[in-house]
Order: structure tokens, then C-alpha cells, then sequence
């Protein structure tokens, strides 16, 4: 794990919070900053409610790129952070894993979160493999899909493999949403894991003409804007999509394009299943897509599409869930990414819990206060998940996390 010095770390601050979150009836540790009304129902109906967790893994070779991701010390470690994350969300804490969770610059891996907190609350999980190099150590689905060519090359993935991991994502959000066990789960929980994603999100939310310039974030303390831009206009240029107009500070070209059009020139395998997921799974129960940037692109994705297609589309049954270190980075602007994807009545439901590691006694989680990591394998929503759940306070899941901390701290010194 890394070490960093107490020091060097300062917590986050939040002085000002959206007037969505003054509602006392919310659950605990949890707060609304988009989707008003619809919102507020979202997390009403979940009082109570257990989720179904999954998570989609893909890969893109766009997570290779030195300096593009922090989820992984080196270009060689990101090879694996979807397999070991993976491994560890499925297994915990256990001696001589197939893929040890990588080294980071700084913090520990978010699936101690989402691991803590599945565990402690027992809920059903599905691991998806929408298109990796390796196959994962553990049960998974596989979607019969590819990694991801550099979205810079303008053709990240064959049009034939995006069409059918949209359409193996869409049954299986109908088989997960019912699936009995010995109950359907009350809804699903839709997280991810593909390094290098938020570039590869990037991409296709300015292929889909949304404004999604300096609004994305990073697993780096300060978001690395300039270089994930550069990669998505070359790789728009490339595929045909569009241009880049300085003036109108916007892409421009084929928007008309269907939008898996979009997805095959710059984007990962993830994106297709989860969006399938999300739309089928939204006809018959909620979901919560779990993360940042990349579900905001999954939202505007599931949108597209079923505009596209003439698909139903239920908004109202999908809410995105993250944590208050992306809700609130400040070298990104995840709410005004929201409020660019839809016009009011569509915009997503943006939910953040406020799930806070500055009492922590343990270095690698204090990082969070200080912008490393923020986010991944669905950590702010599986948060929101046990406010509703359980009413879960942050005090209540920071405990439950410290606790698996402690035992993988065991394992590693003893093998």
C-alpha cells in the first residue's frame, strides 16, 4: 500500500452545499444535486430496498497511456487493475491472489469500499466481463466482448462487437432485474471498473455533442483536462464524427450517428453493457448506475440510444450515485456535466453520499481528503446503497471499511 506522510494531506472541503440538499427526510450521509423532485422519489422508493450489485469490466488501451490514469503506479499495473479489483470485490482479503491489487500514488483502491460494504450488508454480485486481456480469477459473465483500441485511433472497437455487447447488456439487465435468489432483488446496482475510463467517457460525451469540456474528472488529485481533450478531438477527427470548434467551444460533424457509432470510434466495452443494462433493467426496477464521469456518460449513452431507437425510456427509474471527492472536485464540474446531458425533465438524477475519511486512522484512506483516488468499482454508490438500505451514516461505514482495511493489512504481512 502506499504511504504518504499526515502532513501532506488536507482534507476536502465543502462550504456550500446545492439547495436540493435541504430535506431532512433524506437517508443519512446522502444528498441530492440534480433531479429535484424525481430524486427525492428515487431514494424514497429504495428506503428499505436491497440491490443486486454488478460490475462491468472492460479494458482500453487507453489506460496505458503514461500519465492518463492514477489507478495504477505504471502502465504495466493498469493491465490489471480490472482483474484485481475484480479478484478482491469478489474474494476480500485473501493470501497470494491471482492479481494483487495494484500499487497507487497515493490512497488504496475504492473496491475496499464497495467490498466493505457488500460484504457487511450480504448483498448478491455479478462480475461482467465486457472485454479484457485476461480473463478474470473469479465467477464472472463473459459478453463475448473485446478490449478497447486507444481512443485516439478513431476506431476503438469493430461497430459489430459494440452492437452485440448492447444487445447481451440489454438481456441481461432483463435477467438481472428478475432474477430470483430466492427473491428478484429490489433493484440493480450497476458499477464499473476500465482504467483510462473517464477518457474514453469523455470522448463519447462530445461525440454525443454534449458540452463535457473541463467538466470530466480523474483518479489524479488535479484532473489532467488538457490531455484527455487532445486524445478525444483525435480520435472524433479520425473516426469522421467531428471537429472541434474553438469558437463555439464544441464539437461539430455527424452527430446523426447512431449512437453505438459513437461508442465504436472512441469508447470501451463497458459502456454498451451498462447502457443496455440500465435500459432494460429501468423498465421493471430502479437502478443506480454507480460512479462518476463514466456512468454520467452511461446516462447520455442509455438517452441516446433509446431516442435513437425508439426504445421505452424511464429517466425517472435511473438515478447515478458518487462520492463527495468527485461530486466536489474542483478541478472538475460533475453537477454542471449533469445539467449539459438533458434538458430539466431528463437530467439525471445525481445522488453523492458524503462519506468522509478525514477521522480516519489509517494514511491510505485520509488520502481521499486530498483528491487521490475519489471514485471507482461503484464506492459512492454502494454508500448510497446502505444509507437507504440500512441507514448507514458515514461514521457507521467507515467502520465496516477501516475493519476490512485491517484484515488486508493482516494478510499482506502475513501471507
Amino acid at each position: 500500500m502506499a504511504m504518504m506522510q499526515p502532513q501532506d494531506i488536507q482534507p476536502l472541503s465543502i462550504d456550500q452545499l446545492p439547495a436540493d440538499n435541504c430535506d431532512s427526510m433524506l437517508p443519512p450521509s446522502l444528498h441530492i444535486l440534480a433531479g429535484g423532485d424525481r430524486a427525492r422519489a428515487w431514494v424514497q422508493s429504495r428506503r428499505g430496498q436491497q440491490p443486486l450489485f454488478s460490475c462491468v469490466l472492460g479494458f482500453t488501451e487507453t489506460g496505458l497511456i503514461p500519465g492518463i490514469s492514477a489507478a495504477g503506479a505504471t502502465p504495466a499495473d493498469r493491465r490489471y487493475t480490472a482483474l484485481a479489483d475484480a479478484e478482491f470485490l469478489v474474494n476480500g482479503p485473501r493470501g497470494n491472489p491471482a492479481y494483487p491489487l495494484p500499487p497507487l500514488a497515493g490512497g488504496a483502491s475504492p473496491v475496499l469500499i464497495s467490498r466493505a460494504i457488500l460484504e457487511s450488508l450480504h448483498w448478491r454480485l455479478r462480475v461482467i466481463n465486457a472485454g479484457l486481456q485476461d480473463l478474470p480469477s473469479i465467477p464472472h459473465i463473459r459478453m463475448g466482448g473485446l478490449p478497447a483500441r486507444c481512443l485516439s485511433t478513431g476506431y476503438a472497437l469493430d461497430r459489430a462487437v459494440v452492437e452485440q455487447l448492447f444487445a447481451a447488456g440489454y438481456r441481461l439487465g432483463q435477467q438481472l432485474a428478475t432474477e430470483g435468489n430466492p427473491l428478484p432483488p429490489d433493484y440493480l446496482l450497476i458499477s464499473e471498473c476500465v482504467v483510462g475510463g473517464t477518457s474514453t467517457a469523455l470522448a463519447v460525451l462530445l461525440g454525443l455533442g454534449i458540452d463535457a469540456t473541463n467538466r470530466v474528472n480523474s483518479s489524479h488529485i488535479f484532473c489532467n483536462h488538457a490531455q484527455k481533450l487532445d486524445l478525444a478531438l483525435t480520435g472524433l477527427r479520425r473516426s469522421g464524427l467531428g471537429e472541434w470548434h474553438p469558437d463555439r467551444q464544441c464539437v461539430q460533424g455527424s452527430l446523426d450517428q447512431d449512437p453505438l457509432a459513437v461508442v465504436a470510434a472512441v469508447g470501451d466495452p463497458m459502456q454498451p453493457v451498462a447502457a443496455g443494462m440500465a435500459l432494460a433493467a429501468s423498465q421493471t426496477s430502479g437502478v443506480l448506475l454507480a460512479g462518476g464521469t463514466q456512468m454520467l456518460a452511461v446516462y447520455a449513452l442509455a438517452r441516446a440510444i433509446a431516442q435513437r431507437r425508439q426504445l421505452p425510456w424511464k429517466p425517472e427509474a435511473i438515478a447515478v450515485g458518487t462520492t463527495r471527492w468527485v461530486a466536489y472536485d474542483a478541478s472538475g464540474d460533475t453537477l454542471g456535466l449533469a445539467k449539459a446531458i438533458a434538458p430539466p425533465e431528463e437530467e439525471p438524477i445525481l445522488l453523492t453520499t458524503l462519506l468522509n475519511f478525514a477521522q480516519s486512522t489509517w494514511t491510505q484512506l485520509r488520502a481521499y481528503e486530498a483528491g487521490f483516488v475519489k471514485e471507482g468499482v461503484g464506492a459512492g454508490g454502494a454508500a448510497i446503497a446502505a444509507s437507504c438500505a440500512a441507514g448507514w451514516d458515514s461514521e457507521r461505514c467507515l467502520q465496516a471499511i477501516e475493519g476490512l482495511l485491517s484484515r488486508w493489512s493482516t494478510v499482506l504481512h502475513n501471507p
